[in-house]
């Protein structure tokens, strides 16, 4: 009788306009309401971000466009707290002579870990989660029996900031597991599309390539982690969790886990291209045919966590000024856990960001097949971002051209319109009950 009751509540509900999202943990009643409303970066246009330095800006943008056949930019910039220029450059669908404008949502790629690595402090505030609490064995987060036999005893000895920061103990020593998800699936015996429950096979299966703790060694496969992390500690589906418990407190609607396919993309999704001469590969999804690494090569749902979110420059800068310190916007997060996401020890990565300074300078970057992203925070409390619907052939090395472009106009652009597009035409309607 509960469960018929829930359908009933939840169908009432979704027909009201109102979306929900369930703990599945213990039979919880309803953790969040959402009052259906357009998101900021809906309702902004190229020209509102139009002022006397733009031609400037454009020149450069379109420029930037031109050097690196790139076919659509978003840019936004934050100063003093408020969204003040939110632009789109070239196409965001060449097909469809459609432009690049502020609306359009856009992958992310390794941005993702940042989103993840909120989420994960977010729990730690709440009580719920320490940062060196383990992750594996019999009295880790993940235990269950299902994985198979732990073959290097040192997996015992993870605790999440060594996910958090990439010292867990795997290393690309022989490739990206992340992206090579059917050989990942031979090894375990399991068949595609590969899923987290088959990665967390092999990861029981394979040895680590250092004690845990002692260096940072980049991997993909320890955020794919986080959210199984999230998940079993939360009672939650990943990305629920993360868009309720972050997102929306944070007043950002438009985020969500992309697709591997451009058919299977969101209304205001641009389409991704990649650089000329790009070869075709076998769909990482089992279909067992040639695709485009943009369009079915990597599994974007799997990398989820480490990078699979689509979201607008708008949105994205709004979220960083809501874990910065700055008290322009409330952050969403505690002083300390800002802190302990962007202090360095040990010659450790930072938690999250791909690079922290502690002046201040803080910086995220994200690249794959069909995407190229930087979001940076500036020790004055300046935040801008680039999202890139285009990959470079520089790969993961082209975010240097993309800071350069911005340190230029930042350089340039003394003064921005006085505004906060934030608060253009922001719907009064949003209800959120916890």
């Amino acid at each position: 009788m509960r469960k018929l009751f829930t359908i009933f509540i939840t169908f009432l509900l979704v027909v009201s306009g109102i979306q929900i999202s369930f703990s599945e943990k213990g039979n919880q009643p309803p953790i969040s309401y959402q009052k259906v409303h357009s998101p900021i970066n809906h309702l902004l246009r190229n020209e509102l971000s139009d002022f006397d330095k733009s031609p400037y800006i454009d020149a450069q943008l379109n420029r930037f466009l031109r050097r690196w056949e790139l076919k659509g930019i978003s840019m936004s910039v934050i100063k003093k707290g408020k969204l003040v220029f939110s632009k789109g450059y070239g196409w965001a669908n060449v097909e469809e002579a459609e432009p690049m404008s502020p609306a359009h949502i856009l992958r992310v790629a390794s941005v993702s870990k940042l989103i993840t690595a909120v989420g994960i402090m977010k729990l730690v505030d709440d009580g719920l989660l320490n940062l060196d609490d383990k992750v594996f064995g019999k009295e880790g987060i993940i235990n269950d029996s299902i994985y198979g036999k732990m073959r290097d005893r040192r997996l015992k000895k993870v605790t999440v900031k060594n996910l958090l920061n990439h010292s867990a103990g795997w290393s690309q020593r022989y490739g990206d597991p992340a992206f090579y998800p059917s050989r990942v699936a031979r090894r375990v015996d399991d068949n595609l599309p590969a899923s987290i429950d088959t990665y967390l096979k092999y990861i029981m299966k394979q040895r680590l390539h250092y004690y845990p703790g002692t260096r940072s060694l980049y991997s993909n496969m320890g955020y794919m982690v986080l959210a199984k992390v999230i998940e079993n500690i939360s009672g939650e589906n990943y990305e629920d969790y993360i868009r309720f418990h972050v997102l929306y407190p944070a007043g950002i609607y438009d985020m969500y886990i992309g697709h591997s396919k451009h058919a299977e993309a969101r209304k205001n999704e641009c389409k991704y291209y990649e650089q000329r001469g790009e070869r075709k590969v076998i769909s990482a999804l089992g279909e067992g045919i040639y695709v485009d690494k943009s369009d079915g090569g990597n599994h974007i749902e799997l990398l989820g966590a480490a990078g699979g979110w689509i979201c607008s420059s708008a949105e994205l800068v709004k979220l960083i000024s809501v874990i910065d310190g700055d008290p322009a916007n409330p952050d969403i997060i505690t002083a300390e856990r800002v802190k302990e996401m962007t202090t360095v020890r040990n010659g450790l990565f930072p938690l999250g960001w791909k690079a922290a300074v502690s002046n201040g300078t803080w910086w995220r970057t994200g690249s794959m097949a069909g995407t190229s992203t930087m979001v940076k925070r500036l020790p004055d409390g300046t935040i801008w971002a680039i999202l890139i619907n285009t990959s470079s052939w520089r790969g993961s090395k082209f975010p240097r051209e993309i800071n350069k472009l911005m340190s230029k106009i930042m350089g340039r652009v003394k003064e921005w319109p006085d505004q906060n597009l934030f608060e253009h035409l922001q719907p009064k309607n949003f209800i959120a009950l916890n």
